[in-house]
């Protein structure tokens, strides 16, 4: 897959660290086969938070091809800007920048996942906190929204490690794992990480 440049700030390729390297750069549909494998081995651990479509809802059947473009396009709109996270250079997971919002908003909304074998490296808020920075430095956002289910402790970690602030709590907000799930809502904006959200997190957060 060739990315067209569209949206501001889109496409792009961050990278951090030396030991892991971390890499975000966006999804591509030839990610397909490592997408598998990644989330087949990892299953158990990650569909308890996966998204799910709520009762009456069309299933869903669309290959991971076909989720890609879909992605693409999205991203050349500048709605969403879907990331893959390389470990060392291999796939090792996502971080999706969703439902942007421009206006007098300037709002985005960010999720993401990992590969159990990379866990606990710091990878995952390392990737998020570059993805932050881009959105506010590049792309033009003011405000960035993560929501968390209150049993994700691995999720939560990843918010706490970046001192992003929690202000507000949804009940019923997303279905998650085939039932309508409570989240823990945090939120950050630009002038929170004067210096970035990188920099802050490699300084040890707040």
């Amino acid at each position: 897959m060739r990315w067209r440049r569209g949206a501001p700030g889109w496409p792009v390729v961050l990278t951090s660290g030396s030991a892991p390297v971390v890499r975000v750069r966006p999804l591509r549909s030839s990610d397909a086969r490592a997408w598998a494998e990644v989330r087949a081995r990892n299953a158990a651990w990650l569909i308890p938070w996966d998204a799910t479509p709520p009762p009456g809802s069309p299933p869903r059947g669309a290959s991971f091809v076909e989720l890609a473009r879909r992605m693409r396009r999205q991203a050349r709109r500048g709605t969403t800007l879907p990331f893959a996270i390389e470990v060392d250079g291999v796939f090792a997971g996502q971080v999706t920048v969703n439902n942007v919002v421009r206006g007098s908003a300037q709002f985005a909304s960010i999720g993401y996942w990992i590969d159990r074998n990379v866990a606990g490296r710091g990878v995952m808020p390392r990737s998020v906190a570059m993805v932050i920075d881009h959105c506010f430095r590049e792309v033009g956002l003011h405000r960035i929204e993560i929501a968390v289910r209150p049993e994700n402790s691995n999720s939560l970690r990843v918010v706490e490690k970046l001192g992003i602030t929690e202000v507000g709590y949804a009940r019923r907000f997303l279905h998650i794992d085939g039932d309508w799930r409570d989240h823990r809502i945090f939120a950050v904006t630009k002038e929170e990480v004067p210096l970035g959200m990188l920099r802050r997190f490699e300084e040890g957060g707040l």
